[in-house]
Formats: structure tokens, C-alpha cells, sequence
């Protein structure tokens, strides 16, 4: 159902007309690969990112901002940005978000404190998650229903590729440079796509006396705050870099004075202009500013309570303000979009049990798939390869790469079967992979099966990306696309976070107690204490115990994945049209 009752009905012909070109669509699916990896770098650089900005080896609970704030930002600002994709256009959306994820890494490139690396992390967050939804909107645009499972797998595939070709790529860049090229890097991707999409999506020239200023700007900004030794020491040159008059420095000046005019070119030559300026009052207007605001403080206390605790002690971090604030924000939201002529989130149009029994679906999925992506490798270190960082990441890598292949295959699957039928055959097969886990001991990983299991799971997780997302783009109308693709990251992310804390929380307990019932050293060996093989079996066998529990756990959030994409995933709008 739409949620704008005075929209014209779609022209076809007008709509295949005005459909993306696949350049556009090949360059948004780099852009998700390029933000997807940027994620995993920035956990294998961690340490360094953390010494960089002045925190030490012993303070390293302070990460929690840095990796909080990207979540934060990739989460909270999500149902905004696919509005504004359904509203404004795809190409905008897309240009905006790789210009904040580029001015996030030259922050973070440039950060001399945690304060602003948290905020670069912040600014690289949002641009990452408004780049999904925008994605997936365009090959709604471009694809009819019954033929776009195979790009959505594919962009599925690329996205959890960034899993696999991010800690290579970190690896890579560490063993040339320090930290900071990593975000010098991201820079020039994110500046290089969007000069990209701009030349491509737009069909026409952009104006170069704007390219020429957001250069400028760009390149007064960065050394600004790359502050390079070899020009900054220079007698003449380092003048740049000194304050004039309490203003600030020349280059501050320069930054300041090309975006301006940047502005202004943009505003009084809107033919090609670079930022797409004009018609923003028209657009505020027809933003709901207030639901907006409501839906980023209850999504953002949400993220934040699950992302900042610590699963050893807690559940939830600042539980008694944050999650009251969420439900208080939630609840607002909900009553102020039903009256809302033009609400920022499409409610109606998630009426159809295909189109909420997705995001149902996405929810579970980030349950399971988080546990398996924590647990596979402390199981590994605990077992195998016990201090082993890279063996243990090894060891996921047999899940990990599975994932792209099942995306693809799901995609190529939905030409064949309903859909529902691909998304609980995936979803079953990693509830099956997940609860034979359960079953392993600590030399498991050293036989064949083990990797048999793995790569299931991964091929089980691929599978359902492309028809749960079909399933929920054939449902919804084209008007709110780029509101329900933003919903269904929204919910995987969540489900990631819950599933996180909740599973540790359970798993923890049981450890608790396992250990409890052990007894002490002494009692077991009460000659050698100090060394008491029959409690170190005994620990041991805890540990397995608790690791156990979380696959039990994943297993079940699969389990429900498959049922509830059985009994909600039904898209008759793809039956009908593979007919005719």
C-alpha cells in the first residue's frame, strides 16, 4: 500500500525509461564492497588506531566509542537516509553518503585524539549504511520483480565479501604504512566513487568550476590535518599550517572559503552543480523532521545500550536510561507517524506479511550469524589453535567465504522456486550446520567434517540474502524502497547486536555455573595444586560448554528463521508475474 495517496500511478514506460544504467548500479555495489571491508579493517588496526590517538595498551575498554560510533552512525541514521533515497533520488543519496564516509576517513586519517576518531568513525558510519539501501533501491529500479533475486544476490555477495577481503587488504596496507593509510585510502575511494556515480548517474557533465572548489577545499582540508612533516618543518611552506590572526591557519582559511563558494556554485548554477542544493526547502518540507528525530534517539539508545556492554558483566550498557528512552521514543514515534501525512518510515506499506515477515527474518539471521562469526574463532583459539589469532581467523574464513557463493546461488534459486522456499532451505541448513557445532570437541577442527560444516553454514546464511530481500522489495511499492531496504539492514544489524548480548549473556551463566560445580584445585589435587590436570579438563570442558550454548542458541534463531520464512515470505506479485 502506498504511504502517499496523492502519488500518480507508475508509467512503465516512463519507469523503464528513467531506470539506472548498470554503470550506476556496478559502482553503488563498489561502494558497498569499499565501506563493507572498511569495517573489518578498522577491527584488525584497532590497537594502532588506539595508540595513535594517545590511549595506551591498558586502557583499551576506551575502543568501545570508535567501534560504537560507527554502529551508532550505520544504524540511527538509516530510515532518514532511505527516505531521502525514496524522496530525493538514488544518485543524491549515493553521492552524499561517499562524501561523509570520505570526510569521515580524513578525520579519522587526521585524528590526534580519541574525540576525533570517534567522530570520523561517526561520519564513516552514516555514509556506509545510507550506501546499502540506496543500492538495493536501484536494482529495484532497473530489474522487474521476477528478475532481480540474481543482482540482489550479487550485491548481497559483494557486501559480505567486505568480510573476507577486508582483513587481507588491512593486512596489506599495515605491512606497508601505519594505520592512517588505511583512512587516506578509504578517502580516496569514497572521493573517486562519487566523482563516478556523479558522471554516471546523472547523464550529464558535472559544472567544473564546482569540481575545481571542492578540490581545493578537499585538498586544503587534508593537509590541514594530515600536517605532513616534510611541508609543515619547511621554513616558507610551514606557514600554512600557522594560525593568522586568530582565525585560524591559511589553509583553515582556504578550506572554508572554497566550500562557501562551493555553495554558492551550487546554488546559482544548479545545471551540473556538484551539490544537489537546490530544492532543499522542498524537500524539509517534505521530510518528517520529528519522526526522523524520534526514530534516531529510540534506534540510537537501542544500538548504544547493546554496544557499549560488556557481555562478561552485563547485558546492556546504561540499561535503566537507555532502554527506557528507546521505548519512550518508539512508542512516540509510532503515534506521531500515524498521523503524519507523509511519515519518514513506510508503516502501511509493511503491512503485507511478505513485507514485515522479512525484516523478521533479517532479525533472526543477524542472531545466528553474529554468534558464528564471535564464536567460531574463540572456539578455535580455545581448541586448535590456542593464542592464535590468524589460525583462528583461518578457521572462519571456511564460513566466511561460503557466504558470497550462497548470495549468488540464492539469487539464481528464486528463478526456479518461490523464494520462501530458497530463504528456509538456507536458513534450515545453517540451523543444521550450527547445532552439529554443538556436538564438537576440542580436535574437531582437525579433521575434514569440520569444514564441511563450516563452509554449510556459510552457503546457509548466503542463500537467504537475495530472497528475503526480493520478497521485500516485491511487497512494497517503488516509492518506499529505499525506506524498506533501509528497515531490513536496520533489523539485521539489530538482531546482530541482541543476538550478541543476550546469547554471551546466557552462555556466560552457564560457564558460571559449570565452573561453580567444579570444585577448587586444591580439593582436586590437593598435593599439586599449582598443577591439577583434572581442573584444567574440568575448565576446559566449561569453556567448550559455553561456547556450545551460543551455538545451541544461533541454532534456534535459525530454526525460526526457516519457520517464519515458510509461514511470512509470501510474494504473490512474483508467482504472477513469472507466469506471464
Amino acid at each position: 500500500m502506498s504511504t502517499s495517496p496523492r502519488r500518480r500511478p507508475a508509467d512503465p514506460a516512463r519507469e523503464r525509461a528513467a531506470a539506472p544504467g548498470l554503470p550506476l548500479v556496478v559502482l553503488a555495489t563498489l561502494a558497498v564492497l569499499v565501506t563493507a571491508a572498511d569495517t573489518y579493517v578498522v577491527v584488525l588496526a584497532l590497537p594502532d588506531i588506539l595508540t595513535g590517538v594517545g590511549v595506551g595498551v591498558d586502557e583499551l575498554q576506551r575502543a568501545t566509542p570508535i567501534i560504537g560510533g560507527f554502529l551508532l552512525g550505520y544504524t540511527a541514521t538509516l530510515p532518514l537516509l532511505g527516505r531521502l533515497a525514496d524522496l530525493r533520488g538514488r544518485t543524491p543519496v549515493l553521492v552524499g553518503c561517499l562524501l561523509l564516509f570520505a570526510l569521515g576517513s580524513l578525520l579519522t586519517a587526521g585524528a590526534d585524539g580519541l574525540g576525533t576518531a570517534v567522530a570520523g568513525r561517526g561520519l564513516q558510519g552514516v555514509g556506509a549504511g545510507g550506501l546499502v539501501p540506496a543500492t538495493l533501491a536501484l536494482v529495484a529500479d532497473r530489474w522487474p520483480p521476477e528478475r532481480r533475486a540474481v543482482p540482489l544476490g550479487v550485491v548481497g555477495a559483494v557486501q559480505e565479501a567486505g568480510a573476507v577481503l577486508g582483513p587481507l587488504a588491512g593486512a596489506a596496507v599495515l605491512a606497508l604504512a601505519d594505520w592512517r593509510a588505511i583512512f587516506w585510502l578509504n578517502l580516496l575511494l569514497g572521493v573517486g566513487l562519487a566523482a563516478g556515480v556523479v558522471l554516471t548517474g546523472r547523464g550529464r557533465r558535472p559544472d567544473p568550476v564546482g569540481l575545481a572548489l571542492a578540490a581545493l577545499a578537499a585538498a586544503a582540508l587534508g593537509l590541514q590535518l594530515a600536517e605532513p612533516e616534510a611541508l609543515a618543518g619547511d621554513v616558507t611552506v610551514g606557514l600554512l599550517w600557522v594560525p593568522v590572526g586568530g582565525v585560524g591557519t591559511p589553509l583553515q582559511l582556504v578550506a572554508v572559503l572554497a566550500g562557501g563558494a562551493l555553495v554558492a556554485r551550487s546554488l546559482a548554477v544548479p545545471e551540473g552543480a556538484l551539490l544537489p542544493l537546490r530544492g532543499l526547502p522542498r524537500l524539509a518540507a517534505g521530510v518528517d523532521l520529528l519522526g526522523s528525530a524520534l526514530v534516531v534517539v529510540a534506534l540510537g539508545s537501542l544500538v548504544w545500550a547493546f554496544a557499549a556492554a560488556d557481555p562478561a558483566t552485563e547485558v546492556v550498557a546504561h540499561g535503566a536510561v537507555l532502554l527506557p528512552v528507546a521505548a519512550a521514543a518508539a512508542v512516540l514515534f509510532v503515534l506521531h507517524e500515524r498521523r503524519t501525512p507523509a511519515p519518514v518510515l513506510p508503516l502501511r506499506a509493511l503491512r503485507p506479511a511478505g513485507a514485515w515477515g522479512a525484516l523478521l527474518v533479517n532479525l533472526l539471521v543477524g542472531a545466528a550469524l553474529v554468534a558464528a562469526l564471535v564464536d567460531v574463532p574463540l572456539f578455535a583459539r580455545a581448541t586448535t589453535t590456542p593464542g592464535d589469532q590468524l589460525g583462528a581467523a583461518l578457521v572462519l574464513l571456511r564460513l566466511l567465504v561460503a557466504v558470497p557463493v550462497g548470495a549468488v546461488a540464492g539469487g539464481w534459486l528464486c528463478r526456479h522456486a518461490p523464494p520462501r522456499a530458497v530463504a528456509a532451505a538456507g536458513t534450515a541448513l545453517t540451523a543444521l550446520a550450527l547445532a552439529a557445532m554443538t556436538r564438537w570437541d576440542e580436535r574437531s577442527l582437525d579433521g575434514g567434517w569440520s569444514t564441511v560444516v563450516l563452509l554449510a553454514a556459510g552457503l546457509g546464511f548466503g542463500l537467504a540474502i537475495a530472497p528475503v530481500t526480493a520478497v521485500l522489495l516485491a511487497v512494497t511499492g517503488p516509492e518506499v524502497h529505499g525506506s524498506a531496504s533501509a528497515l531490513a539492514v536496520v533489523a539485521r544489524t539489530v538482531g546482530m547486536l541482541v543476538g550478541l548480548s543476550l546469547l554471551t549473556a546466557i552462555a556466560l551463566r552457564r560457564f558460571t555455573a559449570e565452573v561453580a560445580a567444579i570444585g577448587s584445585p586444591v580439593a582436586l589435587c590437593p598435593r599439586t595444586p599449582a598443577a591439577c590436570p583434572a581442573y584444567d579438563a574440568a575448565l576446559a570442558a566449561a569453556v567448550l560448554t559455553q561456547l556450545h550454548t551460543v551455538f545451541a542458541g544461533a541454532a534456534v534463531a535459525a530454526a525460526l528463521a526457516a519457520l517464519a520464512s515458510v509461514l511470512l515470505l509470501r510474494a504473490p506479485q512474483l508467482r504472477s508475474r513469472a507466469r506471464t
